[in-house]
C-alpha cells in the first residue's frame, strides 16, 4: 500500500499563549517539498489570530475531494474514449452539526464544468454515468461521513 505524509509545524514565536491570542498560523509540507501556509478558518477564529491568505483545513477537504473527483473523471473519460479539453470546478463545503450534534462539513458540493473536444462526445446518461462512477472510485470522498454532492456540466 502507498502512503502519502505530510509535517505541519507551528511555532509560539513568543506569544504568551496561555490567554489564547496566538496565531494559529502553521505551514504544511509535503513530500514533494512544497510548502503551503496554513491556519484555522477566519470564520472559527477571527483574523489577526488566523492568517486569512492561509489554507484552512476545512478548504483544503474540500479541495481534496474535488481534485480526487476530477482526477478519477479525467481516468475514466480516457478510458471510455472521451477527449476532455478542460476541467473546472468551483466546490464548496457547508459547516453545521451532523447526525451526532458535532460540528462537521456536512455537505460538500462539487460543480465540475466539463468541455469535450475530439468526435466521441458523450451522452447526457453517459457524462452523468461517468461523474457517478468518478464520485463511487474517489477514496478522498469515501473517507468522509458528509454527503458529498455533484452537480456537473457539459460546457
Amino acid at each position: 500500500m502507498a502512503q502519502h505524509t505530510a509535517s505541519i509545524a507551528w511555532d509560539r514565536n513568543g506569544a504568551v499563549f496561555s490567554d489564547g491570542k496566538y496565531s494559529r498560523g502553521h505551514t504544511w509540507k509535503f513530500d514533494g517539498g512544497i510548502e503551503v501556509p496554513a491556519s484555522s478558518a477566519p470564520d472559527v477564529v477571527k483574523p489577526p489570530l488566523s492568517v486569512v491568505e492561509a489554507i484552512d483545513p476545512e478548504e483544503a477537504v474540500v479541495a481534496a475531494v474535488a481534485s480526487c473527483h476530477m482526477l478519477w473523471f479525467l481516468a475514466l473519460a480516457k478510458k471510455g474514449g472521451f477527449i476532455v479539453d478542460s476541467y473546472r470546478d468551483e466546490p464548496s463545503g457547508e459547516m453545521g452539526k451532523n447526525a451526532e450534534g458535532k460540528t462537521a462539513l456536512i455537505t460538500i458540493t462539487l460543480r465540475p464544468r466539463v468541455a469535450f473536444g475530439g468526435e466521441k462526445r458523450p451522452t447526457e446518461d453517459e457524462f452523468a454515468s461517468l461523474q457517478r462512477e468518478a464520485h463511487e472510485q474517489c477514496y478522498v470522498a469515501n473517507l468522509l461521513k458528509s454527503e458529498v454532492r455533484v452537480e456537473p456540466a457539459m460546457t
